[in-house]
């Protein structure tokens, strides 16, 4: 755990344990969450009543069980749809860069942030559904269609994207805990579920390696800005969309329980906080 982290989260336990509570209040760490619907909980209830209606953020997002678990003074700025671009540009009206929030006394900074980026990944999902309809759910048809494009732009712009957008969170607080969140598994490695994912069976593997290409992404993007990344490859394996309820940690297109679609759910919100704090040495 970074120095100044550590040394914070000590104060603050301290302060907790012998001291009353507004002064316990007044050395927590202050922690800023950025970032996109994975960071927001898009459509997870109840929704944050401090956030903008068109954020769509919950008040169970990840940020949210994060700052309960370490007694965080929270800023959460997330906001459903965000890209890159809008750490540094206004999202919507009302809705200014989310970079705004975050001075130099910021003692952790997390985010989720870079799947919306030139719409490839939701392109993707939205094309792959679309092709995996029109031919029953058989054969590769969005592979066939789309080729290498859609990880040609990962590769290509939302990398580029990342690397700018990381330094530009370092400049405004250098001596934060940065962390960068991946994407837990949508999609099973093969096989899938078309009657709740309606992507064709050899699409599946597509998509997947789409995602890891984004997660790939993601990760050197942070090793290259000295951020921390918090990989999901493996903790959420096996809780992909096409799991039964309680637990899957992303909620289908069909048949789930989150009016917005390919989501983490509260389950997958708690366990994203969970794998987030391992991984600041927090837990």
């Amino acid at each position: 755990m970074p120095r100044r982290l550590a040394a914070t989260l000590a104060a603050a336990t301290a302060t907790a344990t012998f001291a009353a509570a507004p002064a316990a209040h007044a050395d927590s760490l202050d922690y800023v969450a950025l970032g996109d619907s994975y960071s927001a909980a898009s459509g997870v209830q109840p929704s944050d009543p401090d956030a903008s209606p068109l954020c769509l953020r919950s008040s169970r997002n990840y940020p949210h069980v994060l700052a309960d678990e370490i007694g965080a003074n929270l800023t959460d700025v997330t906001c459903g749809a965000a890209e890159t671009r809008h750490f540094t540009a206004a999202q919507y009206p009302g809705v200014p860069p989310q970079l705004d929030a975050v001075d130099a006394g910021a003692d952790l900074i997390t985010m989720t942030i870079g799947g919306n980026d030139s719409g490839v990944f939701i392109g993707a999902l939205l094309a792959c559904g679309s092709t995996g309809i029109l031919a029953g759910g058989k054969g590769s048809p969005c592979k066939d269609t789309f080729g290498t494009s859609f990880e040609d732009t990962v590769r290509n712009k939302t990398y580029p994207a990342l690397v700018e957008a990381l330094r530009a969170v370092r400049d405004k607080a250098p001596d934060a805990e940065v962390a960068i969140l991946g994407y837990p598994w949508i999609l099973p490695a093969t096989g899938g579920c078309f009657d709740k994912m309606p992507v064709a069976e050899g699409d599946v593997a597509y998509l997947r390696s789409l995602q890891a290409t984004l997660n790939d992404a993601v990760g050197r993007a942070a090793e290259e800005t000295g951020v921390t990344y918090v990989d999901f490859s493996v903790a959420s394996e096996g809780h992909d969309a096409c799991r039964p309820a309680g637990v899957r940690w992303i909620e289908p297109f069909l048949q789930g329980t989150n009016p917005v679609v390919v989501h983490p759910n509260a389950l997958g919100e708690a366990e994203m906080a969970a794998e987030t704090l391992e991984a600041l040495g927090l837990d």
